[in-house]
């Protein structure tokens, strides 16, 4: 499902990124940076929480705001019931949702958003997601003081918040049009290996969108998708240009391979991941380029997967889902 918006602009973004976050190539994107995963907190999961706060905090002095001048505020992270979201969301928007899409969060709170904007509900929002490397893997994969080796295709949660305000008036850029994801089984159920999982979900929007539009990919200056690291962006890459003959080769790139220094950051392995992952890049540099006009036309297609560990010991398959998001200079 693909929705356009003629009333729907990006008044301004706000990045606040951790320390292997702070090493990559995007560094210089980033509102505020932090030079190790405790943020002063005594914990990782207060970290995160504080990585919102200072977010939001920040936002609003950007856009003018106090805390309850924003008519919604959406979040979304990975923590059990999006409690950092909730915890560190307090106080701020005369109304909350929180949002779980998992890694593709980021593009779903914004058609959220632009839906109610563009109806007339609302007239701004702030959508913004959050993760932390240690909470995450705790999590969802092992506990952070097993030390257990991983392979080459398991990609590196990121580290900070990102968020987004959208509004009813006029900006340099637009959210010009969306298409919704649908959930996707694959049959694959390597947690180890979230680009493989989450590249048919990327495909299967992908196809939508341009199906939905009449479209096809160099209507774009750039392509994004969240975070499908190397192997799972090589992935899509060929079934996109096999399958339905669509080619990628010159305005194609992945987020979670942008985000970090694979070359040198050699803990990332395959790339980055976690809601926060293709925010940043988003949020950080993209945005820079469409306010400077070096790019004009934008597809975000932000992917996640939906999976929980105790489906995963009971043997059943992980499903990913990716939504699209496409931004336009005025």
């Amino acid at each position: 499902m693909t929705f356009k918006y003629k009333n729907v602009y990006v008044g301004d973004t706000v990045t606040v990124a951790g320390p292997y976050e702070k090493n990559g190539p995007l560094k210089k994107y980033y509102d505020k940076t932090f030079n190790d995963l405790y943020f002063g907190e005594d914990s990782w999961e207060k970290a995160e929480i504080k990585a919102i706060k200072d977010n939001l905090g920040l936002m609003v002095r950007k856009i003018g705001k106090t805390k309850s001048d924003v008519d919604l505020v959406i979040g979304g992270d990975l923590l059990n019931q999006i409690s950092a979201s909730t915890y560190g969301c307090l106080g701020y928007g005369k109304s909350f949702i929180g949002v779980y899409g998992a890694c593709s969060s980021s593009a779903l709170e914004i058609i959220l958003a632009s839906n109610f904007i563009e109806a007339g509900q609302i007239k701004d929002a702030i959508s913004l997601v959050s993760s932390h490397n240690m909470t995450s893997e705790k999590q969802f994969r092992n506990p952070t003081e097993y030390g257990a080796p991983k392979p080459s295709s398991a990609t590196f949660t990121a580290t900070g918040a990102a968020s987004i305000y959208l509004t009813n008036v006029k900006t340099d850029v637009r959210v010009e049009s969306a298409t919704l994801g649908k959930i996707i089984d694959y049959s694959e159920n390597d947690p180890n290996n979230m680009g493989r999982v989450m590249a048919p979900s990327a495909i299967d929007t992908l196809k939508r969108h341009f199906e939905e539009t009449g479209r096809t990919p160099d209507y774009y200056d750039l392509i994004l998708t969240g975070d499908l690291g190397i192997y799972g962006k090589e992935i899509l890459k060929d079934y996109m240009l096999k399958k339905y003959n669509y080619d990628l080769s010159k305005n194609y790139n992945d987020c979670g391979v942008m985000l970090y220094d694979l070359e040198k950051q050699l803990e990332v392995l395959a790339g980055g991941s976690g809601p926060v992952c293709s925010a940043l890049v988003n949020y950080g540099y993209i945005y820079d380029q469409l306010k400077k006009k070096k790019i004009k036309k934008v597809l975000l297609v932000s992917t996640g997967a939906l999976f929980c560990p105790t489906l995963i010991y009971q043997k059943q398959n992980i499903y990913s889902i990716a939504h699209a998001v496409s931004l336009e200079v005025v």
